[in-house]
């Protein structure tokens, strides 16, 4: 079971990314976070304050904390770890919204490099997730060819991070 500080900060990283539809289920909790956007001059622009929090266990009433004048929708969000790119590059894209870091520590050299090969299960990177430390493979193999993300960044849902030339 999720904590309420933990609740937060997930809402804090969809907050300040541009997702504006987060769903996030587990043993029985299910938590739906929706960011209302707003058209102002003929250009639509994300507002941050309504975020909703929706949470769901067996058993247990519903509870639900709205920051200001937030509206219930429940998205749907599928997992896509890999997407194949047009000009035939294999992209890895972020599987969660979070932290990147290239290498397991500040100190310690990047897991990968532009121009390394990779196979299905190589480390490619960490992103982190409300204080935990996910270590995503490559999911493919390959040759490292670009690097699309800084370390440190602040990625999304579905972002691409690497573009490998798949084998």
């Amino acid at each position: 079971m999720l904590k309420m500080h933990e609740i937060r900060e997930l809402i804090k990283l969809v907050d300040h990314s541009s997702l504006t539809d987060f769903d996030y289920e587990y043993e029985g909790l299910k938590i739906s976070l929706k960011k209302e956007a707003k058209l102002q001059g003929g250009s639509v622009v994300q507002s941050t304050s309504p975020v909703e929090v929706q949470a769901v266990t067996p058993n247990v009433p519903a509870v639900q904390a709205t920051e200001q004048n937030g509206q219930s929708n429940t998205p749907q969000i599928k997992q896509e770890a890999t997407v194949q790119d047009q000009a035939g590059l294999h992209q890895i894209c972020s599987p969660m919204v979070g932290t990147f870091y290239s290498a397991p520590a500040p100190d310690a050299d990047p897991y990968i490099k532009a121009g390394d090969k990779v196979s299905n299960s190589s480390v490619v990177c960490i992103v982190e997730a409300m204080k935990l430390m996910n270590e995503i493979e490559a999911e493919v193999r390959g040759e490292i060819v670009d690097i699309l993300v800084e370390n440190g960044q602040l990625v999304e849902y579905g972002q691409p991070l690497f573009l490998v030339k798949a084998e």
